[in-house]
């Protein structure tokens, strides 16, 4: 048996899923295109959605005909994101012929539970399934990030950059955003490098009934970072056609003082206008 993992979603507990899967015994399906074909693929057959969704379905034709499943890690939604919300069900009623697609979870408390389900599910024999859950026990463990990151580099103007971890830590996609900056003169603080109980807890204090996981977890990485001295202003990223979460920064932006610029970032870009007169204007020197 073949499986996969999605990559897209640049999920924190990826070598844990994989670990996972070799300890069962089965055979951990690679992509067999690359990444430069996952987003023509994808835009192909899903023209008007979400950057995000774009990629994953590439990816997901990218592994073939010879997968038995594919994991897809969970991530933190925002209000409205259909989507983050159900893409496993949403995906193969737009595209058929997919191979199956499993959630799985990317948190820590969740991971036993679930991956134990899993294991029942893919080869059904308990004693294999205990030992692989031994197996990747130490990498399951929760996120225990407490230092900061630089917050100022030499005389450069500071600038929180938040979005979703999707795009951030994507190598692609928020290597560009991340080099644009750097190249206005600006030093970058990402919002998924941060100490992550120190955002959850300040995201529990959006006043908001209707907020999901996502729009909590924008909302802390924003204030905690515009509490800092050291920023002079906060860079708000979201992925090309994705609405739920540029309605969710235009929420956040709407709650910040210091000055903030909403940012839509595509596949391959590098220049941003609006970026250099943000730079300008906060006194860098690109």
């Amino acid at each position: 048996m073949k499986v996969a993992f999605l990559t897209t979603p640049q999920a924190r507990y990826e070598g844990y899923w994989r670990a996972f899967v070799g300890a069962l015994g089965l055979e951990l399906a690679e992509p067999l295109a690359p990444y430069e074909s996952w987003l023509e693929v994808g835009q192909g057959s899903l023209p008007d959605e979400p950057l995000p969704v774009q990629l994953a379905l590439g990816e997901i034709l990218s592994l073939g005909q010879q997968v038995d499943a594919v994991l897809v890690p969970q991530q933190p939604g925002v209000r409205n994101d259909a989507w983050a919300q159900a893409l496993t069900e949403l995906l193969p009623q737009r595209i058929a012929g997919l191979p199956p697609l499993i959630a799985v979870p990317d948190d820590a408390a969740d991971l036993p539970a679930a991956a134990a389900s899993l294991g029942q599910q893919l080869v059904g024999n308990s004693g294999v399934v205990r030992r692989a859950l031994e197996y990747v026990q130490k990498l399951g463990q929760p996120e225990r990030r407490e230092n900061w990151p630089t917050l100022q580099l030499g005389q450069q103007p500071s600038v929180g950059v938040i979005g979703p971890r999707s795009l951030l830590a994507h190598p692609e996609l928020g290597q560009g955003l991340v080099a644009a900056v750097q190249a206005q003169g600006l030093h970058p603080v990402l919002a998924h490098e941060l100490p992550a109980s120190q955002v959850q807890e300040r995201g529990e204090r959006l006043s908001d009934s209707r907020a999901a996981a996502g729009d909590r977890w924008l909302y802390g990485a924003a204030r905690l970072l515009e509490g800092k001295g050291a920023l002079a202003g906060l860079v708000l990223a979201y992925p090309v056609r994705d609405v739920a979460t540029q309605a969710a920064l235009e929420r956040v932006k709407a709650e910040l003082h210091k000055p903030a610029l909403l940012l839509s970032v595509d596949a391959g870009q590098t220049k941003w206008p609006d970026l250099a007169r943000f730079a300008r204007s906060l006194g860098a020197e690109g």
